[in-house]
């Protein structure tokens, strides 16, 4: 099971990174590559229709401004995809590439996760892969047991704080 990473410029890595991050600490093979839905359509096109054949079992695709790539993806392959919307340098303060994402007719749907949150849309993978591999399923629980560990331990460093 891989994970595909693309992105529709090279800008966009700063935040999409944070995916490949989680899926390297999980533990779960991906690809990153560079896909615009403007300029390079062909590009987009093959990798959506051959994603399954080369391997990707789910697909997150991040895009800043118009922000086509994930929902063009998702319209040509069965797999699923999540799209990140990227606050980029051309964005409206970030509102265009998430309601591109978001607002997907039915039949085409595209897992949207917060704005930038990249990190976020690789955890969803791991969990839609998780279901098919326990050896997953037990990183991503201890993964989130230590999120758990993570907030009572600064709740405890607060009320410290807060008692001297």
């Amino acid at each position: 099971m891989k994970v595909g990473i693309i992105m529709g410029s090279a800008s966009d890595y700063a935040v999409m990174k944070d995916a490949a991050d989680i899926l390297k600490e999980l533990e779960v093979d991906f690809e990153l590559d560079i896909v615009s839905a403007h300029r390079t359509p062909e590009k987009m096109f093959s990798y959506a229709i051959n994603a399954s054949s080369n391997g990707l079992s789910v697909i997150i695709a991040g895009a800043g401004g118009a922000a086509h790539l994930p929902g063009m993806v998702a319209s040509l392959t069965h797999l699923p995809v999540i799209g990140v919307p990227v606050k980029s340098s051309n964005s409206i303060d970030g509102w265009d590439s998430l309601l591109s994402i978001l607002q997907m007719p039915n039949g085409v749907p595209v897992a949207t996760v917060a704005l930038n949150a990249a990190k976020n849309a690789g955890l969803l993978a791991v969990q839609i892969l998780a279901l098919k591999d326990i050896d997953l399923t037990r990183r991503l629980k201890n993964y989130k047991e230590g999120l758990k560990h993570k907030v009572e331990e600064s709740a405890t460093a607060l009320r410290k704080k807060t008692q001297a």
